[in-house]
């Protein structure tokens, strides 16, 4: 991950945080890819690198491949017990930074077995140096030397109790490595207990502990085998709820924590295990009081990474909503500043992270969809206007706010009425003048629902010019009979009944 000057150097105390603080920067960004999917990814934590000489991290190799020779000559020497077993350590772990290295060092019989000796070690500098050598390992790009590690995970599992944070948190980002492509790494794991290790390691006040586990629950989450295998052990543990309490602490103190465990929460809510359980401890109220507190932070201007937590629990609240029994959902979420704190988000993040805004509208469906509470809130709170401003959006905004809309006209005359006042009509027909099948299909779906529940929509409609806005759609496949229903049903009459009313009028005048 990081490169190297020429010149060799060991940084100091504060280079090393400097260090560690440019590799949770490349953290965040590879939290960020994930807000679009999921990330399966190997990370690798070189805390002896350096930045490169234009002050950019990479990922710059500084030595040689080894030959296998010179690989069986390390082992020799490191295993004669001389003062430079340290020395010889990180030469070959330099060495492992070559894929060519670590093929030859995994194919050398008991290699393996020497490197698990020393990592076994009393000596804490010498141990630490072959954890970085079994670290290198876990990153390699070939399943065949993950599988070579299989021998190192329990001792691995062992050490995660261990009084050393910086120890600690390399077992924990090699056990992640480990876990992301190996499925006789994942499958050997399980039994030797790593759910209950990680259950008593999450309770480690320190961040690096606490992010380090983050990432390898993330990568078992993400294992195809998850849902029947992995995920029923985790929710019969207490991680669910420390994950919750670190998702929900002060995330200006630990943000990359945070969005580490909200990923979390995300995998285990998708995989609809037991959605139940997580709702009747308290997930919703708590995930709802998160999103308040980071609304929060934006009217305080300390926005900075925000999104990165935002996405998660976004999607945990979205899915909770959809599972088929949401009462409990909805009784823990009887608070109005969530939606206040819905539309803050999508005004403040629309111009720079636009895929924020698709979230809260997920949301924001889910919510109004089958419960008038949240239809009146979105009314009486005067977040209309704001609703129908995103119709001018991208194309799945727009079709998610029409999608919105319709749910709040579904619930009757009364709605309706204050759709129609909010001026509605001049809206839709801005979609309708659209080319988007769809966007224009749902646009077709509210004014079927306005019409339906105020008839005089229908007039209004008319007299803006709506019926030639249809007109332009009647000979398009995958619209035209809606057209024609909704002209049929709605507008004919309506502009019979504008003509009678006119003819009438016209009767009643006197003669001059």
């Amino acid at each position: 991950m990081w490169s190297r000057r020429s010149c060799r150097y060991r940084p100091d105390a504060s280079g090393l945080e400097e260090l560690r603080a440019r590799r949770r920067e490349q953290e965040s960004a590879l939290r960020k890819a994930r807000r679009q999917q999921q990330l399966v990814s190997k990370r690798l934590l070189r805390e002896d690198s350096l930045v490169n000489g234009d002050g950019q991290a990479g990922v710059e190799i500084g030595s040689e491949p080894l030959s296998e020779q010179e690989i069986l000559q390390l082992l020799r020497d490191v295993q004669r017990g001389t003062e430079e077993r340290k020395k010889l350590l990180s030469r070959l772990r330099q060495g492992l930074q070559h894929k060519e290295t670590q093929q030859k060092f995994v194919r050398l019989e008991g290699s393996m077995w020497v490197l698990i000796g020393l990592f076994t070690s009393s000596l804490a500098n010498v141990q630490m140096e072959a954890a970085r050598c079994l670290h290198e390992l876990s990153h390699s790009s070939d399943p065949a030397v993950a599988e070579a590690c299989l021998p190192a995970t329990s001792y691995l599992l062992t050490y995660l109790s261990g009084h050393s944070v910086e120890f600690t948190e390399l077992c924990l980002y090699t056990l992640g490595n480990l876990a992301v492509e190996s499925d006789a790494v994942r499958k050997q794991l399980l039994p030797q207990g790593i759910i209950p290790a990680l259950a008593s390691c999450i309770q480690s006040p320190h961040v690096a502990v606490q992010e380090g586990l983050g990432y390898v629950l993330s990568q078992l989450l993400q294992a195809r085998e998850a849902p029947t295998k992995i995920i029923p052990l985790v929710l019969d543990s207490v991680l669910p709820q420390h994950m919750l309490r670190l998702v929900s602490s002060n995330p200006e103190l630990g943000m990359g924590v945070a969005v580490e465990f909200a990923w979390c929460l995300h995998y285990i809510v998708c995989s609809h295990v037991n959605n139940s359980l997580l709702i009747s401890q308290g997930m919703v109220s708590t995930l709802v009081l998160v999103l308040l507190e980071l609304a929060s932070m934006i009217s305080k201007a300390a926005t900075e990474g925000l999104e990165l937590l935002i996405c998660p629990v976004l999607r945990c609240l979205s899915n909770l909503l959809a599972e088929d029994e949401t009462e409990g959902c909805k009784v823990q979420i009887q608070d109005d500043r969530l939606l206040v704190a819905l539309f803050l988000f999508m005004q403040y993040f629309l111009q720079q992270h636009p895929f924020l805004v698709q979230e809260c509208l997920w949301l924001l469906n889910n919510l109004t969809a089958d419960e008038p509470i949240f239809c009146s809130a979105v009314l009486t709170l005067d977040l209309l206007p704001a609703l129908l401003q995103l119709l001018s959006c991208s194309r799945m905004v727009t079709l998610l706010a029409l999608t919105v809309l319709c749910n709040i006209a579904e619930k009757g005359p009364a709605y309706c009425h204050q759709l129609h006042q909010k001026a509605v009509l001049p809206s839709l027909l801005s979609t309708l003048a659209l080319s988007d099948a769809q966007v224009v299909g749902q646009s077709l779906e509210l004014l079927h629902l306005l019409f339906l529940h105020l008839p005089e929509a229908a007039d209004d409609f008319l007299s803006q010019a709506g019926l030639q806005a249809l007109e332009q759609h009647q000979d398009n496949p995958q619209l035209q009979e809606r057209v024609r229903a909704l002209s049929e049903t709605y507008l004919q009459p309506a502009a019979a009944s504008l003509i009678s009313c006119a003819g009438a009028s016209a009767a009643v005048l006197p003669s001059s």
